[in-house]
């Protein structure tokens, strides 16, 4: 009877979203192993090319509110398709690129896509199944982000180990079959209710809690974001410049940052966010502040790579948590502010970490990510107080309201 909820059909169509996000998360993530080869072809500098990461954030960051107010009113399965074309002939283009211009005009269109296409796809995936599952039907479309940390950027760095552009044929391809997979089995999807618009969508900002959760998320990534875009830069004399050993450093990272979302869930549900987002915080500046030592060679370069991403993404999921929590009814809306304010993060990376490389060298700019994540860690700590008591002595506490999966 609920086959149509909880059955067959809805786990693969589900599973085919998450293809989808599995495509995207790559190609956001999998340029941090293939810089130096961009670099070289394009006859640039490294901090240039990590610029292709900025763009690609930086648009996907404005963008995501602004493509989900003006496509509200589309059917969902064009909206996705629309999302998958585009971004599909992105990668296309930017396999092909001549010159940096292009390749940065490409990265634009290929934000364009993945902007319209997340956001959508959670909200499609919370239409297919009753409202008390909704939390794991995301956590099931979100989890090809986790699966591309884990496998896409490591398979793509090892692909595009001699020529980058192979990396981004694989992308191009993974965005096909997401596409054709949709295309031929989601079908009669709900019609979408009447949309926010784009002042609705930015309203709960004037909330200094979601303003201060928004801007601690901002820093966090900021601060990863800061050493990982360059990371091959930071490991290099743990690699020597050896593509296979920066493969295996990215695939240890990879499933770290899968233990660390599950960790995170698990802790936030025992704890309550707020406990979570500190120790955590404190965890990843600790082994920040250690990189400029522990990146010198292959076995501590090897546990780096394992405990930094550990602590990163059980911060990520207790802020979604804290934030989801703060006005439930609003969970979407502040889940997707929370998604730009990380990707703004991301794109300021590239810019911070261009200059902490200018300024502390190639062996010292990883500091900059502890001072980042020192920073985050003071915001968080101010902005996730509990109220004080008022006058009846009751006190509501808002970060054990939702569960991590949501």
């Amino acid at each position: 009877m609920h086959r149509t909820h909880s059955g067959g059909p809805v786990r693969l169509r589900l599973l085919l979203l998450a293809l989808g996000t599995f495509a995207v998360g790559t190609d956001g993530m999998v340029m941090a192993g293939i810089l130096p080869l961009i670099a070289r072809d394009l006859d640039i500098s490294l901090t240039a090319a990590g610029q292709v990461v900025t763009v690609f954030a930086l648009s996907y960051g404005i963008l995501a509110p602004v493509l989900a107010t003006v496509t509200a009113k589309w059917p969902r399965r064009r909206a996705l398709l629309t999302a998958l074309a585009v971004f599909t002939l992105a990668n296309s283009l930017t396999a092909l690129a001549p010159s940096y211009g292009v390749l940065l005009g490409t990265r634009v269109l290929a934000a364009v896509g993945a902007a319209l296409y997340t956001p959508t796809a959670n909200a499609v995936a919370t239409t297919l199944v009753p409202p008390e599952r909704r939390g794991r039907a995301i956590a099931v479309v979100m989890g090809g982000l986790t699966v591309a940390t884990a496998l896409g950027v490591p398979l793509g760095t090892w692909i595009g180990r001699t020529d980058w552009r192979e990396t981004m044929w694989l992308v191009t391809g993974l965005g096909a079959a997401a596409f054709t997979g949709l295309a031929l089995l989601l079908r009669e999807l709900p019609q979408p209710v009447s949309g926010l618009s784009l002042r609705d969508r930015l309203s709960p900002l004037a909330d200094p809690r979601v303003l201060g959760a928004a801007l601690t998320t901002f820093l966090v990534f900021l601060a990863f974001q800061t050493t990982y875009i360059y990371y091959t830069l930071a490991t290099r004399p743990a690699t020597g410049g050896d593509q296979d050993r920066l493969t295996l450093l990215l695939l240890v990272s990879g499933i770290a940052a899968v233990g660390g979302s599950q960790l995170g869930g698990r802790l936030v549900d025992r704890w309550g966010p707020r406990p979570v987002i500190l120790s955590a915080c404190v965890a990843y500046l600790a082994l920040a502040a250690a990189q400029p030592w522990t990146l010198r060679t292959m076995p501590t370069a090897l546990a780096a790579s394992a405990l930094t991403p550990l602590a990163g993404w059980s911060i990520a999921v207790a802020l979604i948590a804290r934030l989801a929590s703060l006005e439930p009814a609003k969970a979407p809306v502040l889940v997707s502010l929370n998604s730009s304010a990380l990707y703004l993060g991301m794109a300021a990376a590239g810019g911070t970490g261009s200059l902490a490389i200018a300024l502390f060298g190639d062996r010292w700019f990883v500091c900059a990510g502890a001072g980042l994540m020192a920073l985050a860690t003071g915001v968080a700590a101010l902005t996730t107080r509990p109220p004080a008591p008022s006058a009846g002595g009751r006190v509501e506490v808002a970060d054990h309201e939702v569960s991590p999966s949501a």
